[in-house]
């Protein structure tokens, strides 16, 4: 083992051991190397003022050198904050920036000890890392029955843990906290669990009330008082959008501070909250009352990075930096939010009209980009390929029963139509199935 792992080990044992065994076997192992082409290449950025010839970029004229036909389509931007590398953690101003947005945007977060926000190559990207430091075989992450499929390959293909499903509604159509609880107290002769808390959750666009995110908190706690490690992380990618009385924080607030054996970690990025899907703007926040604990991880998730990517692409971060410090920010992105509740409140308005009820009904959303149908006479996928071969139509199936339906990318003067269109595929099944 390198040395700076060990050192880091050291110090993640000595100020929370329920985080070091927490870790897996690859972070156990990985570093940020002090004394590589990095480390050095930053401290002659710093002193060689006459000539500076180790990173690996070309300058010409002082600055780095560039095509003419890419800089005329970013002629608003300096070379050096589009052209250079990035840092690994990612560019500073970015992550005070983020840091910043996180704690006026989530209040409960002002007083809480959590790390500087770590730039990732977006959503995956972050929760990859999660898997890469937390995850080895066998391993149990938990995740409601109705979730993101991109969860199976980065915690299972790739890293060899145990997917585990509990029921995302009760009987009562709200989150299932007896569900999640019994998945976690399940994990007790493991000693460790990954909860994978998303909301607003993808595919169904619910996210819990108060009381349901204090039946979680109550959970996770169980959990911990049981002997249970517990990395906790909060999949945020849809934050922001909330559109009826929920939860208007991530639950990461929350968790911090919740007890020893629980690590939050928060996944968000601009991906999604900002409308930049192919920026590629992610990030990584730890929590934990010692900062030294924290300093460890972020050098850690910095090691997976290097080891990886190296860095995340700068041209991303100096835009989403942009936007942040633009005075207009706040106002557009009202504007959006008001056109996507726009067209979550006209969904719902037409379910719940009646006039589709013998086709489906629908799971319980007030939030993100989605929702989901629950077909009752015909099978979703046979309906999704019908409805793209005879009416153009495209929807995402779901096992059996289920139709994910993105009314963010409906304008809401088509969203009737859509569903009308939706209906008669319906009908067209159920005809041919008598015939």
């Amino acid at each position: 083992m390198h040395a700076l792992a060990a050192q880091l080990n050291a110090t993640i044992q000595r100020d929370n051991p329920h985080v070091y065994e927490m870790l897996s076997h690859l972070a156990k192992l990985i570093y940020f190397p002090k004394e590589g082409i990095l480390s050095q290449s930053a401290e002659a950025k710093a002193k060689a003022k006459k000539y500076n010839a180790t990173i690996g970029i070309a300058l010409e004229n002082g600055q780095p050198m560039h095509l003419k036909v890419i800089q005329d389509t970013l002629s608003a931007y300096q070379p050096k904050d589009i052209y250079e590398y990035a840092p690994p953690a990612g560019k500073p101003e970015l992550r005070a920036a983020w840091r910043k947005k996180m704690i006026e945007e989530q209040p409960s977060l002002a007083n809480q000890s959590f790390s500087n926000p770590i730039v990732t190559n977006a959503l995956t990207h972050g929760l990859s890392i999660v898997a890469d430091l937390f995850a080895d075989v066998g391993d149990s992450v938990i995740i409601p029955d109705k979730n993101w499929e991109n969860y199976e390959l980065t915690f299972s293909i790739r890293r060899g843990a145990e997917i585990v499903h509990y029921p995302l509604y009760n009987d009562n159509m709200k989150f299932n906290a007896a569900g999640l609880r019994d998945a976690i107290l399940a994990q007790k002769e493991k000693g460790k669990a990954i909860v994978v808390l998303n909301f607003p959750n993808n595919p169904t666009g619910y996210t819990p009330g108060a009381e349901e995110g204090k039946e979680i908190l109550a959970a996770l706690k169980e959990g911990a008082e049981a002997g249970i490690n517990i990395v906790a992380v909060t999949d945020d990618a849809y934050f922001g959008l909330f559109f009826e009385d929920s939860m208007q924080e991530s639950l990461f607030a929350n968790l911090c501070g919740l007890h020893p054996r629980v690590l939050p970690v928060k996944v968000d990025g601009a991906t999604k909250e900002e409308y930049v899907w192919g920026f590629r703007v992610g990030f990584i926040t730890f929590a934990d009352p010692s900062s030294d604990l924290l300093s460890a991880l972020e050098q850690k998730t910095m090691g997976v990075i290097r080891a990886t990517i190296s860095s995340g692409p700068h041209p991303s971060q100096t835009f989403v930096l942009h936007a942040l410090n633009s005075p207009e920010f706040q106002a557009q992105k009202q504007e959006k939010f008001d056109i996507m509740k726009g067209r979550a409140n006209r969904v719902k308005l037409i379910l719940d009209s009646g006039k589709f009820d013998d086709a489906w009904g629908y799971y319980p959303f007030n939030s993100g980009y989605f929702m989901c149908l629950k077909l009752k006479t015909v099978d979703a996928e046979t309906l999704r390929q019908h409805l793209l071969d005879q009416y153009g139509v495209g929807t995402i199936a779901l096992g059996e029963t289920d139709l994910r339906v993105a009314f963010s990318c409906i304008e809401e003067n088509g969203i009737d139509e859509l569903f009308d269109m939706i209906y008669s595929g319906v009908k067209d099944l159920e005809k041919a199935a008598i015939k």
